[in-house]
């Protein structure tokens, strides 16, 4: 059998995990690939260089493989996602200092996102009436859930990101830092820095993503969308390798195994102990706060890998209310292009020939 060499981008983020366990379990070699994993360090330099073609495919955040298909963001780069990566995995984390100002503001349990909202716009408020600058929250790109999360918290407060508070854009494994050095003072973004953040003593989480969107779209094995058909071989190969990656990775018995694949210096760079508990979906909430345990907090199963052209319009929802596109039945088609349930499911009955090891 003829190996195929693929060179697949990255980011550090627990969400890559099918893509490494693809490698480094095996299930990419027993479909005759030699899969080169690149870590990369921001989302950007990932859709640029899968656009001209340095890498052949990339875990991708879905929202930015649909800026990038609809030409918004300064880059049109057509793209399509055969498969998803993950479902669920993110939460909102304030520097201490904030989150124990909006914890004495809030009016109910702190669990409730309507409470912690309404608590953050009586914050806002009073730095507003006090002459203080504004407060300064991150995500991980201009075009991400991560965004789009925030906003719908936000909302619930009265509040809209980018003008009651200042947005920026901070790549994931800069987050602690930032939010350490006092530029920041909350971010949404991906696991592992959420708990990274608590564990340095910087950061309070204060939800889950699951908290205000359950089974919510996030990342997706991202193809230059004109390789889907000139490339069927490869990308039928990688597809039915992450497939298995999936089942091997829902299992418990794995996560340790899994923790310590992720935690390699080229991989996350952080301690496999800490990556095991988020599998397990325990959350390290800061503020004095009890672990939380939050079931399928991040999920890698099957389901979760199906492409789903509906995902699209809750993006344009979120890309309309941050005022980054005007949403018209040409950009909605466009959009929910960039899913290709049909090529998954020929990848899936593909896979399904041969036993998983």
């Amino acid at each position: 059998m003829t190996t195929l060499h693929l060179r697949v981008g990255f980011m550090p983020l627990v969400d890559c995990a099918l893509v490494v366990l693809a490698k480094d379990e095996g299930f990419a070699e027993n479909e005759g690939l030699n899969l080169e994993l690149v870590r990369e360090v921001s989302w950007s330099n990932l859709r640029d260089k899968l656009n001209v073609r340095l890498f052949d495919a990339a875990h991708m955040l879905g929202p930015a493989a649909i800026a990038a298909t609809l030409g918004i963001g300064g880059v049109k780069a057509p793209m399509a996602a055969p498969l998803a990566l993950n479902r669920d995995g993110a939460a909102i984390t304030l520097s201490l200092r904030r989150f124990e100002e909006l914890a004495r503001l809030a009016d109910g349990d702190l669990a409730d996102p309507g409470v912690t909202a309404q608590a953050l716009a009586a914050l806002v408020a009073r730095r507003k009436a006090a002459g203080l600058p504004p407060l300064t929250f991150a995500a991980v790109f201009g075009f991400s859930t991560h965004i789009y999360l925030l906003g719908e918290w936000l909302e619930q407060g009265g509040l809209k990101l980018g003008e009651d508070i200042r947005f920026e854009v901070v790549p994931p494994p800069q987050t602690v830092e930032a939010l350490a050095s006092g530029r920041i003072d909350g971010f949404c973004a991906g696991a592992p820095w959420n708990t990274a953040a608590v564990a340095a003593g910087v950061g309070a989480m204060v939800h889950a993503s699951v908290d205000l969107r359950r089974d919510c779209h996030d990342k997706v094995l991202a193809w230059r969308a004109d390789d889907i058909e000139k490339r069927p071989a490869a990308v039928s190969k990688l597809g039915s390798a992450i497939l298995k990656a999936s089942a091997w990775a829902c299992l418990p018995q794995n996560f340790a195994r899994m923790a310590q694949h992720l935690s390699a210096p080229d991989r996350l760079a952080l301690p496999a102990p800490l990556i095991e508990r988020i599998l397990h979906g325990e959350l390290i909430q800061g503020a004095d706060r009890l672990t939380r345990k939050v079931e399928r907090f991040i999920r890698f199963d099957r389901e979760a890998l199906r492409p789903d052209p509906d995902d699209a319009e809750w993006v344009l929802y979120g890309m309309e209310r941050a005022g980054q596109v005007a949403v018209t039945p040409q950009t909605r088609d466009i959009a929910r292009g960039v899913f290709l349930p049909a090529a998954f499911a020929g990848i899936l009955a593909t896979s399904q020939e041969q036993p998983i090891d």
